[in-house]
């Protein structure tokens, strides 16, 4: 499974405007079969569980916050490829013409 960090390195999207790659990769991703839905969610999950763990032990340590923050910034980093991964598949091939 090849990772996109970005909508615009997609193949299928590359000479797409922005507001149609993203309506594009939420149809794909609607498409998703259960259980990579159910996949998605977990990762999702062990993304987000640390920071509300980290937001608990801000009463023992203000600079648990900072940690919080960090955690937040890194949850489109890890996640967002994951789903464009996933999501390709369903996309539909662009059309070759030839030449």
């Amino acid at each position: 499974m090849k990772f996109y960090l970005s909508t615009k390195h997609i193949p299928q999207l590359h000479n797409v405007p922005l507001t149609q790659r993203v309506s594009m990769l939420e149809q794909a991703t609607a498409k998703l079969t259960i259980p990579e839905k159910t996949l998605l969610n977990i990762l999702k999950l062990c993304v987000i569980a640390p920071f509300f763990i980290v937001i608990l032990r801000v009463v023992n340590d203000w600079t648990s916050l900072i940690w919080a923050g960090v955690i937040l910034l890194l949850y489109p980093l890890l996640v967002r490829p994951i789903q464009f991964s996933m999501s390709v598949k369903y996309l539909p091939q662009p059309n070759k013409t030839e030449d």
